[in-house]
Formats: C-alpha cells, structure tokens, sequence
C-alpha cells in the first residue's frame, strides 16, 4: 500500500513490537507517578502538580513524545484536573495522557507552556473557562472572553444569570519601554481587523510595527464564541449532539466535524460501524475535503491578489459542484448532519447510477481545473513573489506549537491521522500523504492543491466499491441503543484528519446519557497559534499571505 509509513527509529523508550510499555514509561518517570488510569484511547498517568514541566520535558526528549495535541481541564466535586493528551508525531497511535489533579481550594498547577509552546493558549482557555490557575505561565489571561468577565462557564458554581459588565480600554503598545524605544525608533500599533476581509471571520490582529516591519503580533480571538462544549455536555450522545459538530468550521467540513465525534463516542460506547458505513464515510468526507480546500485556494488568492472576478470564482464554481453532490447524499447543503452514532443517516440517493455518474463527471474534470489553477495561481509570478519564502514555519516549530494538517505538511512534517492511526475505510484504499518542504505560504498552497488530487484518488476508488457492493449486504446503521449510557468514568480522547488539520474530541462519561466532559481539539486553534511564528519581521502584506495560508474558520477557532 502506498499509505504505509516507515518509523524513524525502532529504540524509543517503552516500545515494543506490541506498541507502548507503560510500565517501561513509569518507570523513566519514576517517583513522579503517583498514580495510573485507563483511558479508553491510553493510559493516564497522575502526577503531582508541581511537577509538570519536568514530567513532560522527560517525556518529551527521551520518550519521543513531541506532539501535545490537547490540554483538557475539568472540575470534579473534589478536585480539579488538566490532562495533557501526548502522542508522537511519528505515531500518533502511540499516545500517553498526563494527569494532574489539584485541590478544589487551590486550583493551582505549573504550567506546560516551557515545554509545549502551544500549551500557552490551551491552559490559557482552561483557565478562562473553567478556573484552574497555571503556574509560570509566560500569559496567563483570559482568552476567549473579556478580561473583565466574572466567573468561568465551566466550572460548577458559575451563575449565568450574573449580569457582566465589559467595558472598553485602550490597547498600550506593547514595546513601550524596550530597547526599541528610544528616541530614533519608529514604532507604530496598528489594529488588523476584527471586522476585515483579510482576517477570515472577526480575528483582532494586534500588530506593532517597527518602520515597516511587523515587531511583535497577537491574534485576539473570542468574538464568535459559543461555548459549543458546554451546549454538547447538555446534549445526548445518540441524538442530540451531532448537529453540533457541522456549526464548528461552518464553511465546508460538516462530515469531518461529524466524523469526529462519532469516532470519539462509538469507541466510547463500544459500537462496530458497518463496512458499507465506512465506505459511504469516506467518500462524503474526502468530498468535504475538496470544498474546503477549494474556499482555502480561492480565499487565499483574494487575499493576495485581491482577485474577486476569476480565480475567487473560479474556485467556488468548482466548490458548488462538490456541495451539489453533498447535497443530493445528505438534504443538505452546508450543515449535514448526515452521520449517526453507528453509520449514517440512510443509503445513497435513487437512482445511484446517476449519482454516480455526476460524482464521475466532477472526478473527470478535476484535472483539467486543477492545471488551470496551478496556471493563474502557482504559475504567477506576483504570486510567487508574495508566497516563495514568506511565512516560513521550520518543522521544529510546527511541532512545537502542535501543528497539523496542510500547514504541519506544508513545513515537511509527515503527519496524516488517516494513514498514521486509521480510521473509516482509509487504509484499504491507494493514496499517499502530501507533504512540502519549504514550509512557507507557498508551499501549504501546493499541499492544499495537491490533496484534491488525492482526495479525488480516494473518492473514485469509494465510488468503485459502492456500484459492485452487494444489495443484501448494504448495512448503514448498527444496531445501537436508543438510549446511550456508555460506563461512568470512562474516558477517551479520539482524533480524525480535518481538512484542516487534527479534530479532536476528549469525552468523559458518567454513566448517563449525555457527557460529563466534552472537549474541542480544534486544529485552525493550534495553527493560529504559529502566525506570531511567522511574521516576525516581515510586512504587513506578508502577514496577510501567512493568516490567508493557515486557512483557519473563527467558528472553530473559538468555538
């Protein structure tokens, strides 16, 4: 198979030909455990929390574990509690949670910050929503709602009917009194957005320039936030959850949102999806992959070249088309709400041939759209100009700030979920994982175009499956329980390959029908995290190429 991912090493500690040693793991960390849970997707390991920093930093450089993909905190009715998701870039199947509970009167616990840069925005949100204080935090701030708002949503004694007051301050320039303030410099605080085309949704870019050069930006977010975890925590896992997941990034991803979840609740609660299922899965999310990254080319070519009248349009013409198929398999056009727990909601449209007919004409004139976009785009030179060598992420720092999908490939990271820890029906199929090496704008553009070719491989060879599949034997649901109540105190963390990078879902169970913790990995948030990353010194317009590069939706970004 042309999937198939050769590890890097064979001596890492706690592997084996089986997969992890946690008690190899435990014993690296020695004293620092002071106590072990099974987690549905890995083992937990409790430790103290004071001893964060040095647990992580161990496991980090002498146990491989390089990617933080999610902080999850959470209030019990004694204690609080951060869990620190770790897995491999290398193997993601290879996972580990690091769990640090601390006293319901002091909910104070060292910060991961020091060892994971994108750990900063994620105790930030723990702290802002649910109340758990990090020591050593290089910020540590509310970051999704205004600095003056009482209480945190999800903490158990907030009270939503407290009227908030927010009032309005100025923003002080944040290289005031630095080495840069002297007399000869020529620094200027410029607002970018967070009503702006440039700016993909309402995103504030606080940007400080020195003469021309952007010195110092920070992406301010929470303007669309919904608090989509909490609405989840008071939904049922079998019916009232999944029409959430389409509202995250709202634009284009609803069957891989959903798939998301479905993932994470149906290892929950046991339930074997059906081959057919899985097929039917796979081809509606690569064709959900293919309008997203269809709006990302033509969003971003506005954002370069300020071309409304062809290349704008040319990709939503072409973006219609895929939301024309989507729309005949769902009833929908934009939010699906098309799987369920256990499959999807029915068979594919009557009659299927012309179904399939109009999934093989799009399929047959993909590759000739696609040279013409590599002709007004990648071909032009003012592109090339704008994007060659601007917005450089190394793979050192993708990895640091927990990057994934086009912008962690964009940069040479070889990290793919579908391939790397399978799911659906991907690894029976035949495609490969697209990566580029030059980690600037122009190269998580080339990502982007080359995975419709990719996912157009995929979907061809789903489209084959589903004509010669059998009619007694095209089963689209398991046969789930009305009423799921997956065991108390289980809890998983379980990811799927958004179009736009890792989508995760951590739940926790308490023996009723709906979670008692649901957690949003979203990957535009983790992304967004690298545009300081990369702007340092360079311009505004550059700044502009690198935010339109990430491809990131504010709706899931805040969520």
């Amino acid at each position: 198979m042309s999937i198939e991912k050769v590890p890097e090493t064979d001596d890492e500690i706690g592997v084996t030909d089986e997969g992890l040693d946690y008690d190899a793991l435990a014993d690296l960390l020695g004293g620092h455990v002071i106590g072990r849970e099974t987690h549905v997707n890995a083992e937990g390991f409790v430790i103290r929390p004071d001893e964060v920093q040095e647990v992580l930093s161990t496991l980090k450089t002498e146990a491989g574990f390089d990617h933080c993909a999610c902080v999850t905190a959470q209030e019990y009715d004694d204690r609080y509690e951060s869990i620190y998701h770790l897995r491999k870039y290398d193997d993601p199947t290879q996972e580990l949670s690091v769990v640090v509970p601390t006293t319901k009167d002091d909910p104070t616990s060292e910060s991961a910050a020091r060892v994971f840069d994108t750990a900063d925005w994620h105790e930030r949100e723990a702290y802002d929503l649910v109340g758990i204080n990090y020591d050593d935090h290089p910020d540590l701030r509310r970051i999704l709602l205004p600095e003056t708002w009482q209480g945190h949503p999800l903490s158990q004694d907030y009270n939503q009917d407290q009227p908030q007051i927010v009032t309005l301050r100025e923003n002080a320039n944040p290289l005031q009194g630095d080495h840069r303030s002297d007399d000869d410099s020529d620094t200027m605080f410029v607002n970018i957005g967070p009503h702006h085309p440039a700016t993909h949704g309402v995103l504030h870019v606080k940007t400080t320039l020195d003469g021309e050069q952007i010195a110092d930006i920070e992406p301010d977010i929470g303007y669309l936030h919904r608090c989509e975890e909490q609405m989840c925590q008071q939904g049922t896992y079998r019916h009232q959850i999944m029409p959430y997941p389409d509202r995250w990034d709202y634009v284009s991803a609803g069957i891989l949102n959903e798939w998301a979840y479905a993932r994470a609740a149906e290892d929950l609660a046991d339930i074997e999806v059906p081959e057919y299922a899985q097929v039917i899965r796979t081809m509606s999310a690569e064709l959900c992959r293919i309008a997203a990254h269809m709006l990302a080319l033509g969003t971003f070519a506005l954002d370069v070249f300020g071309d409304f009248t062809a290349i704008f349009q040319y990709a939503f013409r072409d973006r219609e088309v895929v939301q024309n198929i989507l729309e005949d398999l769902t009833g929908q056009r934009l939010m699906f709400n098309y799987l369920r727990l256990g499959g999807v909601a029915w068979d594919l449209p009557e009659p299927r041939e012309e179904f399939f007919e109009k999934t093989r004409d799009f399929l047959d004139e993909l590759p000739h759209k696609l040279e013409e976009y590599h002709d007004l785009i990648t071909g032009n030179e003012i592109f090339q100009m704008r994007c060659v060598d601007t917005g450089v992420l190394t793979p050192e720092m993708a990895k640091q700030y927990g990057a994934t999908g086009p912008v962690a490939r964009g940069s040479g990271v070889d990290y793919d979920l579908r391939r790397d820890d399978p799911y659906g029906y991907y690894d029976e199929l035949d495609w490969d994982v697209v990566t580029e090496q030059g980690g600037d704008n122009f190269s998580r553009v080339l990502v982007r175009m080359r995975e419709v070719e990719e996912s157009a491989r995929i979907i061809e060879q789903c489209v084959d499956l589903l004509e010669q599949w059998p009619e007694d034997d095209r089963e689209i649901q398991a046969n789930v329980p009305r009423t799921l109540r997956p065991d108390p105190d289980r809890e998983i963390y379980r990811a799927v390959e958004g179009a736009k990078g890792e989508l995760g879902i951590y739940i926790r169970s308490d023996g009723t029908d709906k979670p008692a913790r649901f957690k949003i990995r979203s990957p535009c948030f983790s992304n967004l995290q690298t545009l300081p990353e990369m702007s340092q010194g360079e311009y505004v317009p550059d700044m502009v190429a690198s935010l339109g590069s990430l491809d990131i939706v504010l709706g899931e970004v805040d969520r």
